[in-house]
């Protein structure tokens, strides 16, 4: 069943409705994972339960996402080099998402006071999915025109967030039944674990079964080494291509902060606004919504204003944001800051992999993409471990480290004023011709 009407516009010649429903199916699959994981329960659970409320809990918790990121530093790239080599890009991404599940499955025995073992893999499931969002998104420009790339990326980040709403759903009737089951709050959320592993599990089926692998392998097979010697050429030859690199920057500023806002909003609410694992739960599901409607809207809208105006407004929606999870002293008011994060955060991610794929050469889209996660994770150390040392060294300031935050933001916006939309894709033109 081909692609027709708008749609057929949309998408490269010869790629079906049903090929883009099964790319879009991983975003729907992973986001389980970020949103229960990273965002919603196990971290709160990790700070108030597994530390046990330590003055360095918060600080610890990001250290471990930090040791994660550094690794994905320096994976993302070679495996992305090494996928578009060998026109496997969708092999690895299912090695990629087998080590995340039974690591995300792992986590289900995590009980107070086993702090290595929640590390350890929170870090290994977490170098998996990061790699994993790498190899996917490096599909994008295989399926979508480059005057689509924002429209269809926005299509998979709208419905990634309609997996994690699903999956958080389950999640929160798990813990609200737990006195029913004769169970406690602390057990259910061990067995949230092992439900966000089952849903990405079976979410990412379709993926594997429709996605097509549209590389042509390289010659020879490439080593590892030969894999190296590609990326450093790669990455020399991305410093000439200047506005993917001042749209690197940019993204290392701004997804430092986004980075923040996942993987410490539900440790915020519950240390700051005094929320419980419930109302934290609630509060996400809600911002799920709200960010799927952010990154579906967006998503056509960037397409018309522009990748880069699109970016811009959200990157300001984000330094708002900040402000008012600062200045928020009632529920009502941090509930405008979280459902204003939802926004910016769907269509803040899919403009960014939108432009990258604008940007770069579509044969070596895996390489460049895993430059952007090299960008990227950069950032998601940046920024958590900063808002970490911060409460850590402030006596659990959570407020203050909330709001310096939104300098990470302000520096995007810096950045980006030097990204030209025009300019950066004719710099590739006479590649894709």
């Amino acid at each position: 069943m081909e692609a027709s009407g708008e749609n057929r516009s949309a998408l490269n010649p010869g790629v079906a409705r049903r090929e883009v429903f099964g790319w879009a199916m991983y975003d729907f699959a992973n986001s389980g994972y970020t949103t229960v994981v990273l965002t919603a329960v196990f971290n709160a659970y990790f700070v108030s339960v597994v530390a046990q409320k330590a003055p360095w809990a918060t600080f610890a918790w990001t250290a471990g996402l930090g040791i994660s990121y550094a690794l994905v530093m320096v994976l993302g790239p070679l495996v992305g080099a090494w996928a578009d080599a060998h026109a496997a890009k969708k092999r690895a991404l299912f090695v990629t998402t087998v080590v995340c599940v039974v690591g995300t499955a792992a986590l289900a025995r995590s009980g107070p006071g086993m702090v290595e073992w929640a590390i350890v893999f929170i870090i290994v499931s977490n170098v998996a999915y990061a790699l994993g969002e790498n190899l996917a998104a490096a599909f994008l420009p295989e399926l979508a025109r480059p005057e689509s790339l924002g429209k269809v990326s926005g299509w998979g980040w709208s419905w990634g967030y309609i997996g994690g709403l699903i999956a958080l759903a389950l999640c929160l009737a798990w813990v609200m039944t737990a006195e029913s089951r004769g169970s406690t709050t602390s057990l259910a959320v061990q067995g949230t674990m092992l439900i966000t592993a089952v849903v990405f599990a079976l979410a990412s089926a379709p993926t594997f079964l429709l996605l097509k692998e549209r590389a042509v392998p390289a010659p020879k097979a490439t080593t590892a080494a030969q894999a190296w010697a590609r990326l450093v050429r790669t990455a020399r030859e991305a410093a000439g291509y200047r506005d993917l690199l001042m749209l690197f920057a940019c993204g290392t500023c701004y997804q430092a902060g986004v980075a923040t806002v996942i993987t410490l909003a539900a440790i915020y609410a519950e240390q700051v606004m005094g929320f419980k694992t419930q109302d934290t739960i609630m509060l996400i599901l809600v911002v799920n919504v709200t960010a799927a409607l952010g990154a579906f809207g967006f998503g056509y809208a960037q397409d018309r204003i522009g990748k880069v105006m699109a970016l811009r407004i959200t990157i300001v929606g984000w330094v708002v944001m900040t402000a008012v999870a600062y200045a928020s002293t009632t529920t009502a008011l941090f509930w405008v800051a979280a459902n204003l994060a939802g926004l910016c955060m769907g269509s803040s991610q899919s403009a960014g992999r939108a432009l990258v794929a604008y940007f770069s050469p579509p044969d070596r889209s895996g390489e460049f993409f895993g430059l952007w996660g090299v960008a990227t994770r950069l950032a998601s150390i940046l920024g958590p471990v900063t808002y970490g040392a911060v409460s850590w060294a402030t006596d659990g300031n959570h407020r203050l480290a909330m709001l310096l935050t939104g300098v990470f933001f302000i520096a995007a916006l810096g950045f980006l004023a030097f990204v030209n939309e025009r300019r950066g894709r004719a710099q590739v033109e006479p590649v894709h011709a």
